[in-house]
């Protein structure tokens, strides 16, 4: 057989054949190949592909030659020993820049606290949440045409506008099993004990209405390949409303295969969540838990695991209608003990209220997770969550995975994180666009150097029928804020790799909280490096004009720039500062009243000293303002 030839981190498949026909293929049958390359040597599982058709992806992560030997948990001649080889090329440097997913699968940089492609480029997540991209609302087409945006375009018209806007990464939900429009209201429970929900979803109407009318109906979630499981399922009286977990529908897949393939080709990586959280009582409490779940999320990764994607077992947005963060650990840890983590080296992280460290526990809990994440709670007092991962004992990377969205409801909770008031969004309001950039570069300078993964209001959701207001998601290309995502990355690496070495402390700028806790104003953040030579700063519109930057070297000298997050302008007049014999650097006036972000680097490398006293009244002078603490009184 002639030797197949690809490039380093293309997806070469492996097709296996069985000589037998197998009553569920899905559940009876696990196949692999031992795989060895230049510096590899593991057992890469595949997936059964529809019939008798079995597959395995692979990739290669150096260039040379690549042996494999099939194998399977059943005998069957089709399946087991069937051996193979492929020779993978480098890419020339011109190749990758056409197209960075050339580069490698995203991993954690040395330090653990960013993102890098495997060949070392910077990887600074500028994404956009399309939860639905497997669904029949993000339509693919097998041409190359180029349509308007508009109701008329596809998925790859969709994918070029924000290509044009900077993003190089898309989100998405793989399968919401028990979601269709089929007569029934968006929100069903069964009365069995355990609060079970066959489904909490989005409903076909405004989000203020689903709000505030459940019964509603559900959204439709196929695609041209049908649905994610067959049915009917196996709970009594639901069998038309929850699938057959057991039995997995491959022609749904073959449908996403395609655009994430042309997603990859295309610079964008995928950022995969396994399922929605609304239906996981139904598999817990009516299937073979923890396997039912673990055997669904091997399938997943096996598709995708020679893709460039991030992998999360789970969108857990909220903890409501499922089962709690911690009950996800036992499928999913068992899936770490059964397959071990994605072969190639994609990183697992998840969705999370709150944040992932928070909500899934550490190591002695859980020992999946290679990423963390905050999200859904969308204002300024979570992004200290963000913090906290970095300086976890065992740092991984972060991001912010659901922040402000454009448009998009807000849920604000009380001091006692109850649900106390919901605000509705404006796309075309300035409020509304600095209430984003303020989710944005507060959690960037909070530790989410691994980037955003932003979303807008009828994006998210994939609002393309009449009654889905009010707006559809062709509206959400041209969102004001939607061009304004990608100033992150063009900021945090204006000064190239040195944002690795980046520490949040937002308590360096002083004051930092003077707006409300639960807001987008007032406040201040800040990230530097371990020798303060570099800091990068943000103030939310409305912080006091008197902030200042503390915690320096006395007398040395700094060169103040500041960069505008409205337009990802760096403004052209720099200020050189010389640090107060305090320590500090008063921030000069900012250009306007609205929010502005900025780096102060040190220009000096001696070690300057002042033997003059510093400027000021001398104690006894009339100059100054004597007061004294009076006695309290007494009744």
């Amino acid at each position: 057989m002639k030797q197949s030839v690809i490039h380093m981190w293309d997806v070469h498949e492996i097709v296996l054949t069985s000589e037998q026909t197998f009553d569920n293929p899905y559940t009876d049958v696990t196949v692999w190949v031992d795989l060895k390359g230049p510096g590899f040597d593991k057992r890469v599982y595949g997936f059964w592909d529809g019939g008798n058709t079995f597959k395995v992806r692979v990739t290669a992560t150096a260039p040379g030659v690549w042996d494999y030997v099939s194998g399977a948990s059943v005998e069957d001649a089709g399946l087991v020993g069937r051996t193979g080889s492929y020779l993978a090329l480098e890419w020339t440097e011109e190749e990758k820049e056409q197209n960075v997913c050339r580069r490698g699968i995203v991993k954690a940089t040395d330090n653990g606290h960013a993102f890098q492609y495997a060949d070392g480029t910077p990887y600074v997540m500028v994404g956009d949440t399309w939860w639905g991209l497997a669904t029949y609302r993000y339509p693919w087409v097998d041409d190359e045409e180029e349509r308007p945006i508009g109701p008329g375009m596809s998925v790859k018209d969709m994918a070029r506008q924000r290509i044009k806007q900077g993003y190089n990464t898309v989100g998405m939900i793989a399968c919401f099993p028990t979601w269709a429009d089929d007569g029934k209201p968006a929100q069903i429970m069964i009365d069995d004990g355990h609060d079970t929900y066959v489904r909490s979803a989005w409903a076909v109407c405004s989000v203020k209405d689903w709000i505030e009318d459940k019964n509603q109906p559900c959204r439709n979630m196929h695609n041209e390949g049908g649905r994610p499981f067959e049915f009917p399922g196996k709970i009594e009286g639901y069998e038309d409303l929850v699938p057959d977990y057991d039995r997995i529908n491959p022609e749904f897949f073959k449908v996403l295969d395609k655009k994430i393939d042309w997603l990859n080709a295309h610079g964008i990586t995928v950022f995969i969540e396994a399922l929605r959280r609304d239906s996981s009582r139904t598999w817990k409490y009516y299937y073979d838990w923890p396997m039912v779940y673990t055997r669904y999320m091997q399938y997943l990764f096996a598709r995708y695991q020679a893709n460039n994607c991030l992998f999360s077992p789970i969108h857990f947005d909220g903890k409501c209608q499922t089962i709690d963060a911690r009950e996800f650990n036992e499928p999913i840890n068992l899936f770490v003990d059964l397959y071990g983590q994605p072969p190639f080296g994609t990183l697992m992280g998840t969705n999370a209220p709150g944040s992932t460290k928070v909500a899934f526990g550490g190591p002695e809990e859980q020992h999946w997770k290679t990423f963390d994440q905050t999200g859904n709670w969308r204002d300024h007092q979570y992004h200290w969550l963000l913090t906290d991962i970095y300086h976890d004992e065992n740092p991984v990377p972060a991001i912010n995975g659901e922040p402000y969205y454009s448009g998009h409801i807000i849920i604000m909770s009380d001091e006692n994180d109850v649900l106390s008031e919901i605000r509705f969004g404006n796309v075309d309001s300035e409020e509304d666009h600095m209430n984003n950039r303020s989710s944005l570069f507060g959690s960037l300078l909070s530790g989410a150097y691994g980037g955003i993964l932003t979303g807008f209001e009828a994006g998210w959701s994939g609002n393309v029928e009449e009654a889905e207001e009010p707006y559809k998601i062709w509206d959400t290309m041209t969102f004001p804020a939607s061009y304004q995502t990608r100033y992150i990355k063009d900021f945090i690496l204006s000064e190239g790799l040195r944002y690795r070495d980046l520490i949040p402390d937002a308590n360096l700028m002083l004051p930092n909280q003077q707006g409300a806790v639960a807001g987008w104003r007032g406040w201040a953040y800040c990230s530097a490096t371990r020798k303060r030579d570099l800091l990068m700063g943000y103030t939310e519109k409305d912080c006091p004009e008197n902030v200042k930057v503390r915690g320096l070297r006395p007398y040395d000298t700094y060169e103040l720039t500041w960069f505008n997050p409205r337009t990802g302008e760096w403004l052209e007049d720099k200020v050189e500062i010389e640090v107060t014999h305090m320590g500090n650097i008063p921030l000069p006036k900012r250009p306007d009243d609205l929010d502005w972000a900025f780096k102060l680097k040190k220009l000096n490398t001696d070690f300057p000293i002042r033997s003059e006293d510093p400027p000021g009244p001398e104690f006894g002078s009339r100059e100054i303002k004597y007061s004294y603490i009076e006695t309290d009184s007494k009744a």
